[in-house]
Parts: structure tokens; C-alpha cells; sequence
């Protein structure tokens, strides 16, 4: 891998060592189940193996790099100001959840439009919420003005080293017990939004290669109303989203200077899908599989459906990345 990476991934180029690793972050997590769904697959045209981080501790996969963040914030000892981030749900749940845990103090800032269950389950954690205006800039502004006046160390969502890193040991879980069961995976693929999961995702198959010798790919999908990641994978540098539209609402968001290069060197492909196609699929998941995901979950098996001419019949595994969902205000896509 090329040196532009952050140096934190040095320690963990060697495969062993990410395993050391993430077998440390295990006793903190739980072992999410790996599902299938013959129908779902007759859909897809493809063998999806579905990573159900729905079931995850705090509901969501961004549980795995808080816990790998925290451990590195511990081991050089923990502020008295506690941690501090911007997120529009998952990632503040999560990191309120860990840092009670520890007990030290936890401010999440959130955009003003966040869905409102998702605040609710940030307080009910322990979090306090500094709410800014919907807009990236407004974000870290907010979050900067938190670290000036309390001291806090910021664990960001998805453009940390230590994050990224923890995120892609969903893939190597699901690589293990896909491999337990004799079935050696084509494609590893995963949403993305801020770039944190499909970076790990990325990193961690790589090695996961490396150490096997397998040639495992790594794919993302995207909503192509915030279709950033996938123009600046095709042109090599960070592209923006002047006004993302999309209803999948942790997905608005960008890739970041320490994703992006992991991302470059370790994913095939990030396939835009159009709104109502990632809603098919949604509720297409619920009424297959019958388990409740977030939209954000569902880019990549509408990705697999609309390319068959790159999966079908192939062995496709796929994080699920949460399943914080709010019932009441959502509206359902048809199904096929």
C-alpha cells in the first residue's frame, strides 16, 4: 500500500496484527449473525451474505470504531473533558454509549434536521447535544468551539485512523464465518457516506487477501443524489456534494484526507442507486430476511440487483450497517 496512508495503519499492515487486534476489540462488541435469504438471492441474482450490524451494540456498526478509538484514547489516558464529535445519529449513540462506560463525559453535535428518535436515543445514552445548522461546515465549527471549552478530544465519525480501523472488523468477522462454513466470498460490499466503513472495510479485506491468499473485492453503494465517494474514486481526488438529496440520512455527509486514500487503494467499484431502488431493497430485506434495517443499510444489495452483469452468481457478503430506524416516519418503497 502506497505511503500517503496514515501512519497509524503502519502496526496493522501485518495481517496478524489486525487480527490481535480485533480479537481485542471482540469482548466489547457483539458477534453479529451472518443471514441468508434464497428469495433475496433470486432477486439479487446473486449469494448475499447479509452482516446483520442491525444487531450490534447501540445498533449499528459504528459501535466497532468507537470501541477501537476509545482503546487507543486510553491506553495514553483518558481527559477529564471526556470526547466530543459531530453525527447525525449512529456514530453519537455509539460513542455515548462506550464513553459512560468508562465514565467520562460525551458531546455529541448534531445537525438541527437529525431525526429526532435519534437525538432521543443520544440523551438516552448519556449524551449532551450541541445542535448546529444541517451543513457540514456548521458541524465542525460546532465541534471545534466543544474542544475550545471543555477540553474534549474529538473521535470523528469516519476520518480517524483508529475508527476506520475498528469499522472493518465487520468484514473480517464476516470473512471468518463465511470461511467456517466453506464459502469463500467474490465481493465484500458496504454503504457509504463519510467513506470511515467502506475505508476499514477496505483495509481490513485487504489484508484478510493478503494473509489467505484470496482475491476478495471490495465494492460500496451509494445514492446517487450524494454520489460523491463514487466520482472521486473515478477521478482520484475528493469531490464534493453541493446539495445531497437522498433519503438515506447518514449518508449526506463526505469522504475525508484520511478514508480517501485507503478507499483509492483497496475498493473496485462505489455504484450510485437511485432512491427508489435502495427503498426496494429495503423493504425487500424486511420482507425476506425479516429484520428491520435503516435505509442507509441498503445501497449495496440494490447495487447487486442493478449490476448483474458484475455479480450474478457470485458470493456477495454485505454489511448491514445499522438498524436505528425510525417506523413512524418512514415511508415505505414498494416491493418487487
Amino acid at each position: 500500500m502506497k505511503a500517503s496512508l496514515d501512519p497509524y495503519f503502519d502496526a496493522f499492515l501485518d495481517p496478524d496484527a489486525l487480527a490481535i487486534r480485533y480479537a481485542e476489540l471482540a469482548p466489547s462488541l457483539h458477534r453479529t449473525p451472518v443471514l441468508r435469504s434464497a428469495s433475496l438471492d433470486a432477486w439479487a441474482g446473486a449469494a448475499l451474505h447479509l452482516k446483520c450490524e442491525n444487531f450490534q451494540r447501540s445498533g449499528a456498526f459504528k459501535m466497532r470504531g468507537v470501541s477501537n478509538a476509545l482503546r487507543e484514547l486510553a491506553s495514553h489516558g483518558l481527559p477529564a473533558g471526556g470526547v466530543c464529535t459531530h453525527s447525525s445519529g449512529n456514530h453519537g449513540q455509539a460513542l455515548a454509549w462506550a464513553s459512560g462506560g468508562l465514565g467520562i463525559p460525551c458531546t455529541v453535535v448534531m445537525p438541527s434536521n437529525a431525526p429526532q428518535f435519534k437525538k432521543d436515543a443520544v440523551r438516552a445514552a448519556g449524551g449532551r447535544i450541541v445542535e448546529c445548522r444541517p451543513t457540514l461546515a456548521a458541524r465542525i465549527e460546532a465541534v471545534a468551539e466543544v474542544v475550545r471549552a471543555t477540553g474534549a478530544v474529538e473521535i470523528h465519525p469516519s476520518n480517524q485512523a483508529p475508527v476506520i480501523l475498528g469499522q472493518g472488523s465487520a468484514a473480517w468477522e464476516l470473512l471468518e464465518d463465511c470461511a467456517a462454513r466453506g464459502i469463500a466470498l467474490d465481493w465484500v460490499g458496504v454503504p457509504v457516506g463519510g467513506g470511515g466503513l467502506l475505508a476499514g472495510t477496505g483495509f481490513a479485506v485487504a489484508r484478510w487477501n493478503q494473509r489467505h491468499g484470496t482475491r476478495v473485492r471490495v465494492f460500496a453503494g451509494e445514492p446517487s443524489g450524494a454520489d460523491d465517494a463514487a466520482r472521486s474514486l473515478a477521478s482520484g481526488q475528493i469531490e464534493h456534494n453541493d446539495n445531497p438529496q437522498t433519503v438515506c440520512d447518514g449518508m449526506r455527509t463526505e469522504l475525508g484526507d484520511v478514508n480517501f486514500p485507503v478507499i483509492r487503494e483497496t475498493v473496485t467499484a462505489i455504484y450510485p442507486v437511485d432512491d427508489s431502488e435502495i427503498l426496494v431493497a429495503q423493504r425487500l430485506i424486511a420482507d425476506r430476511v425479516k429484520i428491520i434495517v435503516e435505509t442507509n443499510c441498503a445501497p449495496p444489495v440494490a447495487a447487486v440487483a442493478k449490476h448483474l452483469s458484475v455479480f450474478s452468481g457470485q458470493q456477495v457478503g454485505v454489511v448491514l450497517s445499522g438498524g436505528n430506524l425510525d417506523l413512524s416516519a418512514h415511508a415505505w418503497g414498494p416491493a418487487n
